[in-house]
């Protein structure tokens, strides 16, 4: 399906932000819809198959977990990216645990938002055999890279994919920060992961 015939829905209450995501998604052929709530997103249901939504995490009235939520609820399966700032880490990996596609940090850089639009947008379009397939081969994939990993390094990628600061790491392992900022490199490193949503995204699927 050509990228002119997909829809991105972007929520966030403020205009500045949404303004400039739709720039962004139009640079690349993305058409958006806006909305600046939760409610309002929801009011404009039924919504498009080939579509993925970008909300931010913390919205006044209802947030975006909530809204994740009431999605499911309605029976909604359009993957949804979770806009998160530094401080909300936490609440951005339980999205992911309830399904959520994605998680991008405050300050984001254009291009792995994209990254991230593309793939939702790949995975709402794909047929469940094709899903089914690439989601055997991922696990053995995922399988020999936790493999590699020592121990200890395997206690701190649990740790981290939990939202956890490098220094409550270091507190839970009885290990010196410095010491835990050289085994994440180690585990982004062997995992092949790019980013702190990627991880835990290998961690959610490794069970």
């Amino acid at each position: 399906m050509p990228a002119s015939e997909a829809l991105v829905y972007v929520i966030d209450d403020e205009a500045p932000i949404r303004d400039s995501l739709a720039m962004l998604l139009r640079s690349v052929g993305l058409a958006s819809m806006l909305f600046p709530d939760a409610p309002s997103f929801l009011a404009a249901a039924p919504w498009r198959d080939h579509a993925c939504v970008i909300a931010d995490v913390r919205m006044p009235g209802m947030s975006g977990l909530e809204l994740q939520d009431e999605m499911r609820k309605r029976g909604s399966a359009l993957p949804i990216i979770i806009v998160t700032g530094h401080g909300d880490i936490g609440m951005a990996v339980r999205a992911m645990k309830n399904g959520a596609a994605d998680f991008i940090e405050k300050p984001f850089n254009g291009q792995v938002l994209l990254d991230a639009v593309h793939r939702a947008l790949a995975h709402a379009a794909a047929p469940p055999a094709s899903a089914a397939m690439a989601t055997e081969g991922d696990r053995e994939d995922l399988e020999r890279r936790i493999a590699s990993l020592s121990p200890r390094e395997r206690e701190v990628m649990t740790l981290v994919a939990e939202g956890l600061p490098n220094k409550s790491v270091a507190t839970r392992l009885d290990l010196s920060t410095r010491t835990v900022e050289v085994h994440r490199a180690k585990v982004m490193e062997k995992m092949g992961a790019r980013s702190l949503a990627e991880l835990v995204r290998m961690n959610i699927a490794a069970g």
